[in-house]
């Protein structure tokens, strides 16, 4: 299934209880982020559907921020991740959650730099997480 993600995805309301982005206005819509859930490693997990979009009509599969997220980290870009737990989830109870997708991908050639971005991000949690599933990067 096609469906928006990525930085657009984080200037969208979800149904979580998490804040997402707040730049909405500065982002280019004619032409927002699409991705292809079909192969990939989340298959349709965090894809809302039936959304609307600004610029737009008629509805769209967008991911959540949860999974939006994920996709940054799935492609390697950092940089619009960042601040992933304080700026964009701000709620804990998802910590898990994200945790056991993010070890999803572990197999991923940069699994090393999203383990280091997720130590930055989260600190001990991580670092205690990977301890719990005997993972070691």
């Amino acid at each position: 299934m096609k469906y928006i993600s990525l930085i657009h995805a984080l200037n969208l309301l979800c149904n979580l209880d998490t804040c997402g982005d707040w730049h909405c206005s500065s982002l280019n819509w004619k032409n927002p982020s699409i991705m292809e859930s079909e192969n990939s490693l989340f298959g349709d997990y965090g894809i809302e559907k039936n959304r609307t979009i600004p610029e737009h009509t008629g509805k769209y599969n967008v991911a959540n921020h949860i999974r939006a997220i994920l996709d940054l980290l799935y492609i390697g870009n950092f940089t619009v991740a960042q601040g992933m737990n304080k700026d964009y989830i701000v709620n804990d109870k998802y910590d898990k959650e994200i945790f056991d997708k993010v070890m999803l991908m572990c197999d991923l050639p940069h699994f090393n730099k999203i383990d280091k971005f997720m130590t930055k991000e989260y600190l001990g949690k991580w670092v205690e997480y990977k301890k719990g599933v005997k993972v070691y990067v």
